[in-house]
């Protein structure tokens, strides 16, 4: 258990200042700015209200506070998102957050997806009591990003179409075929279907796998979506993919090159039998 010390008068009202503005992240140039002292100093200001178990270390440089009622210094991360933005940047908030936040998905998920072009990024990370899955591109000049304000930090997350074009690349931003499916089915039926921007985010991405998967989804469930379709089978590519790199895939549906589960056929003849989604 980290014990929690007192501070001395100048201290305390130093990080009093500190924490008015610091809106949830605590840097070395935030407190180098409102305290007007050198980096350094705010360096060494930092690791002792840290090392008193006043502040919360979330990486070289950056702290959170450590709510009084912590009985441990271990904090509480009330919004992760801010975290993120600030850990991880350049990043946004995609993959399957980014499908809970726009309301695609009821699934539970344990942690949040963050997509970043930050090289020597581990897939997994663990900051205060929040896991994160984080995703590495290579580039964060994309279009399909929306600002969207938690408390007085703006933070970027992918708007709808962004974000089903950036599982269909990877499914595991989804969780898999499975529930990416699903997503897609409560995408088709929301205000925000728009399949032309869609199909212009995954152009963007460069990953022709997408239009395998999305014609073959499509055809399968909304057939009446003939012209996106058809726009998605010329843009297939010549080899063959597995519709879910993690599954086995011993069937193979010609038109749209693709490898399926033997499964995913049943449940394809199922849904059209049944009428369900």
């Amino acid at each position: 258990m980290k014990i929690v010390s007192g501070l001395g008068a100048l201290s305390r009202e130093r990080l009093s200042k500190v924490l008015r503005v610091s809106k949830g992240i605590i840097t070395v140039g935030l407190v180098s700015e409102v305290l007007n002292n050198s980096n350094i100093e705010a360096g060494k200001l930092l690791s002792y209200w840290a090392r008193q178990g006043w502040l919360y270390r979330i990486k070289r440089g950056i702290y959170i506070s450590v709510p009084i009622e912590s009985s441990d210094g271990e904090p509480a991360i009330e919004d992760p998102w801010i975290i993120a933005n600030t850990v991880f940047e350049p990043c946004y908030i995609g993959g399957w957050s980014a499908a809970e936040y726009w309301d695609f998905t009821e699934q539970i998920y344990q942690s949040i997806c963050v997509i970043t072009s930050e090289s020597k990024r581990n897939k997994q990370a663990t900051l205060g009591n929040v896991d994160f899955y984080i995703k590495t591109i290579t580039s964060m000049k994309l279009s399909g990003l929306k600002g969207v304000w938690r408390g007085q930090v703006k933070v970027n997350i992918s708007d709808p179409s962004r974000t089903l074009a950036d599982m269909l690349d990877d499914l595991k931003l989804g969780g898999g075929i499975r529930p990416v499916y699903d997503i897609l089915i409560n995408y088709m039926k929301s205000t925000h279907k728009n399949l032309y921007l869609l199909i212009q985010y995954s152009e963007q991405i460069g990953n022709k796998s997408i239009f395998k998967r999305l014609g073959f989804l499509l055809e399968q469930y909304f057939p009446d979506e003939e012209k996106i379709i058809s726009l998605c089978h010329q843009k297939i590519s010549s080899g063959y993919t597995k519709l879910d790199p993690g599954l086995d895939s011993n069937k193979i549906v010609t038109r749209w090159k693709l490898r399926v589960p033997e499964y995913w056929k049943e449940k394809i003849k199922y849904d059209k039998q049944t009428g369900t989604s």
